[in-house]
Formats: C-alpha cells, structure tokens, sequence
C-alpha cells in the first residue's frame, strides 16, 4: 500500500510540475489547418501536435486558408521542437511548436514560438480560456500580441465583427 502512495505521489508531482514537460522533436510532414500539424519524430512516429496557448479559424471561416498557409510556411519541412506537457480530448499532443528562425542556415537554436507568430500575425486568436495553463510571461507575451494585432487591424482584426473559432464551432453544433 505504501508503495502505492509513493507511486501517486511522484505521479502527481510530475503532473504539476511544467519543468516535467516534455520536449519532441522531430520534423513537420503535415499541416491541417492553422494550428495543428503532424510531426515525424526519430523512429519515424507520427504525432498530431495542437498548438497550445491559439485557436485558428475554422476552414469555413475568414483567414482560415491563411492562417494555415502561414503556420505552413513556419515550419513544413522543418525540425521543430514540441514543448508539451497534455493531450487533448482527441488524443493530439498540446504543445508550443518552436522552429529556427528563418534567416539561420546552420545549428539554428529553436526559438521562434510559432503560435505567438501567428497571433502576432492576426492569423490565430489567443486561446484566452486555457491561459492558465500557460506561464505567465508566455501569457503576457500571447496578449500584448492579440491586443497589438487588433489594435493595428491586421489578419483576421481587418473584419469589423470576426467570431472567434470557440464560437463558430458552438454555432455549428447547435444548428445539428
């Protein structure tokens, strides 16, 4: 029985503690949409990455081909690192998807936080109702993106009423 304890201990610790996230790296082989790619890691496993901290638009809504075209330029083709610590309901790992910077040509550093571009793009909302799982500077950092892309009326902030993707798909659901 105490070993049981012991086990649910270290369990929970892992749980809550973000140092315990986990990174995957690997090398983006496909794009859904605006934010959710397929990455091959090193034994040439697939795993379904949902950026973590944004919401795109939906492939009916404004900006929807956009947005996915952006996340597609950023990283297809390219090693990323997935910093993740969760799955989501349908089983995708949710993870900030950090890639080289562009400009780099060799032993790039990872570091540019490809969901924050495409906030900071207008392309991708802030996920507001998870931002608790974020850490507070990347929480800061997603809004002062959002509220700069609105303020500067770019991507999706250029329609004068956009709907929010949570909301476009609540929509849809109630009209089944």
């Amino acid at each position: 029985m105490k070993s049981f304890w012991l086990a649910a201990a270290l369990v929970l610790l892992v749980w809550a503690n973000p140092a315990a996230a986990a990174i995957l790296e690997g090398r983006v082989v496909g794009v859904a949409d605006g934010d959710t790619v397929t990455v091959l890691d090193a034994d040439n496993e697939r795993h379904r990455i949902r950026l973590s901290g944004i919401d795109a638009p939906e492939r009916r809504q404004p900006f929807s081909q956009r947005s996915k075209q952006m996340l597609s330029d950023l990283v297809y083709g390219k090693e990323v690192a997935v910093h993740w610590d969760k799955r989501d309901r349908y089983g995708r790992i949710v993870g900030r998807v950090l890639v080289a910077e562009a400009a780099c040509e060799k032993d790039c550093v990872k570091s540019l936080d490809t969901g924050l571009v495409l906030v900071r793009s207008g392309l991708a909302w802030w996920y507001r109702y998870y931002a608790k799982e974020q850490p507070p500077e990347e929480r800061k950092r997603y809004e002062a993106a959002e509220t700069q892309a609105r303020q500067a009326r770019v991507g999706l902030w250029s329609e004068p009423n956009p709907t929010a993707p949570w909301d476009y798909r609540k929509s849809r659901r109630k009209k089944k």
